[in-house]
């Protein structure tokens, strides 16, 4: 009874088993590649982004001045204190866009930038006050 079980454990694999084994594999990476090159990396880290417009503009800036100064932070992340000279940057940015869009803008463009902007400078004087 001892040789029977040193038989039954036993593997037996044949050279067929691994050639195609490794077909398999071989495929499979082909297939792989072949789906990364369709489909960059950058398409695949997020969705589709929203259409580009002057509010996604205003917000844009504003969110790396608020950033800036402290007022958002990345989950999971310690807290940073506040750069002022970036958030100085980001809030001139948006007076520029507001001297060069004088007069183009619609009534609510305009109102949504300057309200930005005001409520933008008294965050940054609190801050650095």
């Amino acid at each position: 009874m001892g040789k029977e079980k040193e038989q039954e454990k036993k593997i037996i694999v044949d050279e067929d088993w691994k050639q195609e084994a490794q077909k398999e594999k071989e495929i499979l990476a082909a297939q792989e590649e072949a789906e990364k090159i369709d489909k960059p990396e950058e398409e695949k880290s997020h969705g589709p982004l929203p259409e580009g417009n002057f509010a996604a503009l205003i917000s844009m800036l504003t969110t790396q001045a608020l950033f800036a100064m402290g007022l958002l932070q990345m989950k999971g992340q310690e807290e940073r204190k506040p750069d002022l000279e970036l958030a100085k940057y980001n809030i001139d940015m948006l007076q520029v866009l507001e001297e060069k869009t004088k007069g183009n803008l619609t009534e609510e463009e305009e109102t949504v930038l300057v309200n930005t902007l005001n409520e933008l400078r008294m965050g940054y004087v609190k801050i650095a006050g």
